[in-house]
């Protein structure tokens, strides 16, 4: 008797401290959401900033965070009957299988321990073949909740990833989001890490809420037949008030993170431009500035760090005081009510034993629940980071939908639908205003002015007309407007006025100074942006891209390379002048109607590039050149001149004209 005694005194010193250090445990290693680590595109990004900054710190747990999970949860599960649904059902019911498997195992267990301190072998042999009997089952029913969860999550991803690269990847969006708008800094960032981490959360809240919620509800009816509902009820109660408590307290961590998450970005960014700009820096000897710029975007995310530090070690110390000292007095009195209260008369005519295993077997169950209560907790700031991460996609998902339907937002400039300042000449420039109408063989400036997505007036009222076979040659400073003249002809820019009348984007071609090449094969290069099923459909064979190859002098490289087949990294592969014949090449490919040239045969020989000029008039390909090579102007009829300051004239080009140019 001595020995059960001692016993009884252990389990209960035990279990209620381990009703409080659960509590404790579960709060004090809250795992903290990790920091973006996605840099900036550009410089400039990283200081700019939204008029929606404010509201965008506010990461709360509100009615805008339950309407932007409902227009997020109708593209992960469009339907009610889908897969999606299915793997829910699977888990639900995956999640009551382990509460009663719990349960049992909270059963089975107290058996063995009552059959050892009993000193019965044949009890003993019995629960335990149960429990060896039911592995296979338990050990089934937790990995096939891990399977439904672990699909769901990667359901989820491929739904959103799908909804947001369809919009992103709509016409220009991609460039407009970077370039035009100013309210998203880092899509690559969202468009990845965030929508993983959002789809994991959102799935982890799913399977960290319905699991205690049976959890409590189940051992709730359990002890409430043992011992009363006082017990479990006063638990209930203080582990919902200190983890409301504890909540409310942690409020600044939402906006601590998300500073972090930005001296992260900005620091990541540096280094990249250190990695990107390398040749360049070093050219100029600029190491030393270099890590002048990095010390100062660390030391930034240093010191936000360093008052995190002390902000979490104030709150370690009341999580200390409310979670774990009051928590385990709590725990000694709710686990001890039954036995010494002096009106439950249950327990005089039950043996010792008998008490243990009551005992035991209800304190396991209240420690269960307070482990249920305490992951119940945490999912509340689980939520809240939920949020975090909503706000995030929801916030791509309106620049998305903007951009697609040519709204913009800029902070140094007043976007479509907002009331510009008075006494402003920008004031009745806004993006989208003007008119683009489709029309083949001829493109006509009618007083567009042309401005920059910062609002900066290039030319106030810009009226040409080009038709096909008409080759112009653009010229001026560097500044004048020459690319933002290309870039809203290409619909990159958006028209803030006048009349654009143009043939269909597909019917335009632009050749930058450094041509991209893409990731995949030689015969890709030429191509691009066709797939070589695309180039069947045409009717185009390997022979033809082979001659189109010669005619820029870069035939050698399919056998240099090992044939059409070959992948390289070619942006490193081919030299300047390889990449700057391989656009040709490409563009003799597409024969479009008209081809923008900036400055794309500057490292070409003079009579490679007298070959192609021929070739595109041969082949009736208008060009746009930006060049500075005395050379061309004898393959373009006009010269469209910028001055710099707002100015510009477009005239025929004559043997006098040819003089000004060069």
């Amino acid at each position: 008797m001595a020995v059960v005694s001692k016993y009884l005194t252990a389990r209960s010193s035990s279990i209620s401290g381990a009703l409080a250090l659960i509590t404790f445990c579960l709060l004090k290693h809250r795992r903290r959401a990790s920091p973006s680590t996605a840099g900036c595109n550009r410089k400039s990004e990283l200081h700019s900033h939204s008029p929606q900054d404010g509201r965008k710190d506010k990461v709360l747990v509100d009615q805008l965070f339950i309407s932007h999970i409902y227009k997020i949860l109708k593209i992960l599960m469009p339907k009610l009957l889908c897969r999606e649904s299915g793997y829910l059902v699977l888990i639900a019911a995956m999640l009551l299988a382990r509460t009663y498997c719990d349960v049992w195992m909270i059963h089975n267990g107290t058996m063995i321990e009552s059959a050892i301190i009993g000193r019965s072998s044949k009890a003993f042999r019995s629960y335990l073949f149960n429990f060896i009997t039911a592995m296979p089952l338990i050990s089934l029913v937790n990995n096939v909740l891990k399977l439904g969860l672990n699909k769901l999550k990667l359901c989820f991803r491929v739904k959103l990833t799908d909804h947001l690269y369809t919009h992103y990847l709509r016409g220009f969006t991609y460039y407009k989001m970077v370039n035009v708008d100013s309210r998203v800094v880092n899509p690559d960032q969202l468009l990845t890490q965030d929508v993983e981490r959002f789809t994991n959360s959102l799935v982890d809240l799913y399977s960290n809420i319905s699991k205690p919620l049976l959890d409590i509800v189940i051992y709730l009816l359990k002890l409430s037949s043992v011992g009363g509902i006082q017990g479990p009820f006063i638990l209930m109660s203080y582990m919902v008030f200190s983890g409301l408590l504890l909540t409310w307290l942690r409020r600044p961590i939402g906006k601590m993170t998300a500073t972090e998450q930005k001296h992260e970005g900005e620091f990541r960014y540096t280094n990249s431009r250190l990695i990107t700009n390398g040749e360049e820096i070093a050219f100029y000897n600029g190491g030393q500035r270099e890590k002048i710029n990095i010390h100062q975007t660390f030391n930034k995310l240093v010191e936000h760090l360093k008052s995190f530090i002390w902000f979490r070690f104030s709150m370690g110390v009341i999580d200390s005081i409310v979670a774990k000292y009051i928590a385990f007095m709590v725990g000694y009195f709710v686990v001890s009510r039954p036995f010494l209260d002096p009106k439950n008369t249950h327990h005089d005519h039950s043996t010792q034993a008998q008490r243990l295993e009551e005992y035991y077997q209800s304190g396991r169950m209240l420690l269960s629940m307070a482990q249920a209560l305490g992951r119940i907790i945490l999912a509340g700031r689980e939520m809240s980071r939920l949020s975090g991460f909503t706000v995030r996609i929801s916030e791509i998902q309106d620049v998305l939908m903007d951009l697609n339907s040519g709204r913009y937002e800029r902070s140094s400039i007043i976007s479509a639908g907002e009331k510009a300042p008075e006494n402003k000449e920008i004031s009745i420039l806004l993006p989208s205003t003007g008119d683009i109408i489709i029309a083949d063989n001829i493109i006509r400036f009618e007083h567009v002015p042309l401005l920059t997505p910062n609002g900066d007036v290039l030319i106030q009222d810009l009226s040409f007309e080009v038709m096909s076979g008409t080759n112009v040659l653009v010229c001026g400073p560097n500044g004048c407007g020459k690319s933002s003249l290309f870039r809203v002809l290409g619909e990159l820019w958006p028209l803030y006025g006048g009349r654009l009348i143009k043939p269909h984007r597909g019917k335009l071609f632009y050749i930058p100074q450094r041509p991209y090449m893409t990731l995949g094969t030689l015969r890709d290069q030429v191509i691009y942006p066709d797939t070589h099923e695309e180039q069947i459909q045409k009717g185009i064979s390997d022979q033809v891209l082979l001659d189109y190859l010669d005619k820029v002098q870069l035939s050698h490289m399919v056998e240099r390379e090992s044939g059409w087949e070959s992948e390289q990294d070619w942006m490193d592969v081919l030299s300047g002048g390889e990449k700057q014949r391989m656009a040709m090449a490409r563009l003799f490919y597409h024969k479009p109607q008209f081809a923008i040239l900036d400055e794309c045969t500057s490292a070409v020989s003079v009579d490679v590039e007298d070959y192609i000029y021929t070739h595109c008039r041969k082949v009736g390909i208008t060009l746009f050149t930006v060049s500075h090579r005395k050379s061309l102007w004898k393959h373009h009829e006009f010269y469209l001149h910028m001055d710099g300051r707002g100015g510009y004239e477009f005239k025929r080009i004559t043997e006098d004209t040819v003089e000004f140019g060069s």
